[in-house]
Order: structure tokens, then sequence, then C-alpha cells
């Protein structure tokens, strides 16, 4: 299935604020509220239902030249666009 990026933010920051966004979202995941994500001129509104898949990932990326490499981690939520509240995400 081909993608279509609705929204992209990638900047240094220090974090305790990475912290702060990521408890926000987790606030409007469990409050069941849709959330805006806003940068610049762009804007995604999501409302999640209230299952959703969820993925962490977690990769090593070797520098070419001997030096010291990098830790990558990924959290990704996903769900269909369609889909309708299947209960509730538990982690573990």
């Amino acid at each position: 299935m081909p993608e279509e990026t609705l929204f992209e933010f990638e900047r240094d920051m220090q974090t305790t604020e990475v912290a702060a966004y990521l408890r926000t979202v987790a606030d409007h995941l469990d409050s069941g509220e849709e959330f805006t994500l806003e940068s610049g001129g762009e804007s995604v509104t999501l409302t999640p239902p209230g299952r959703v898949e969820f993925e962490v990932e977690v990769e090593r990326e070797t520098s070419k030249s001997g030096g010291s490499g990098e830790i990558e981690v990924e959290f990704e939520l996903e769900w269909d666009e369609d889909a309708t509240d299947g209960g509730d995400l538990t982690i573990e």
C-alpha cells in the first residue's frame, strides 16, 4: 500500500522536552480525545480508536568510518482509518 506523509517534524531537543510531548500525546490517548500536531504551517488532527497496533523498534546505525554509531528508537501507533473502538490499549 503506498504511503503519504501527512505531517513530519524533526529537530534536536532536550529529553525533558521530548518527554513533555510524549506525555501530552499519552494524556490524549488515555482520555480518548483527538489531538492535533502542528509545526509551522503544517498540522494534522488525529482521532485514534480505543485499540491500536503499538510497535517499538530499536536500531543501531554503525559508522562507516569506525566512529561511534547512533541508536534510534521508534514508537509507532497504527490503526485503520475506518477503525471502530475495539477496546482498550494494553502495554506490558
